[in-house]
This record gives structure tokens, sequence and C-alpha cells, in this order.
């Protein structure tokens, strides 16, 4: 593994963990030249998953778009990067047992599922971005949507 910071090849690992689910590891490494420490994740890469567009296009299932869709929903919110991680990993092995297509509104709903049992606010703008509802009808509502 190359040193994100001197980019020499020589680490060595400090420490190593599994996922909740087993799907993943993430390592723990230090740069033998400059003693940088850095974290790297590795995973198996499942390429039969395909995503299901709303235009009916299909498209590979990519995690860290996926990763990087949750995450801005929890932007500036108090969630640690291991519950972030954690819910990505749920959400695919979900994916993962119900078949090869997945239609995305699928995925937004289990996100959304995710989302509302742990931060209201990210629950609410992932559903404003994802299932593109009114913020105003529901705050003049005073109700979450479903």
């Amino acid at each position: 593994m190359r040193c994100p910071k001197c980019g020499s090849r020589d680490d060595k690992v400090i420490d190593s963990r599994q996922s909740r689910d087993s799907s993943s590891i993430r390592r723990r490494r230090e740069c033998l030249k400059c003693k940088y420490r850095f974290t790297t994740y590795e995973e198996i890469e499942r390429s039969d998953l395909r995503v299901v567009k709303r235009n009916r296009t299909h498209e590979p299932f990519d995690r860290r778009k996926l990763a990087a869709s949750i995450a801005k929903a929890f932007e500036k919110r108090s969630t640690s990067l291991l519950t972030l991680e954690d819910m990505v990993d749920e959400i695919v092995h979900e994916l993962e047992t119900s078949g090869r297509e997945v239609p995305s509104s699928a995925i937004g709903a289990k996100v959304l599922e995710k989302l509302r049992a742990i931060d209201e606010v990210a629950y609410l703008r992932y559903a404003s971005v994802y299932q593109r509802f009114h913020k105003t009808q529901c705050a003049s509502a005073g109700t979450l949507p479903p």
C-alpha cells in the first residue's frame, strides 16, 4: 500500500477489524518511512448487483456512491464514521440478498428506513433529495414523510 503522505510502499498493519457482517476489513497502517498513520478498507467486490434507475436504465451498484449520499445527509451532524459504515454495510447486505437487480427506489427506501431510526435531520435531508418532496409541505403540516 502506498503512503498517502510520502508515497513510500513500505508500511505495516497496526490494527485490523472486521465489520459487523464480516463483509469488509478495516486496517490501520503506519508508513515505515515517515511514520504517517492511515486507514484502508478491504472488501469483497460484488459486480453482479445492478441498479435499475427511474428511467429504466441499468448500472452497476456502487457502494461508494451509496456511502457518499448518506454522508451528505449526515453533513455537520454528530454521527460517527463507524455508524455510517455500519449503515452502509447493513444496506449492502440487504440488497445483495434481495436479488441481482434492485430498483433505485428500493435503495432509497432502505436508506430512509435506517436514517429515520438514527437521525431525523439526516432523514429529512435525504428524503428531500431522493423522494423529491417539498420541505414546505412537510413543515407546514408538521409531519415527516413516510
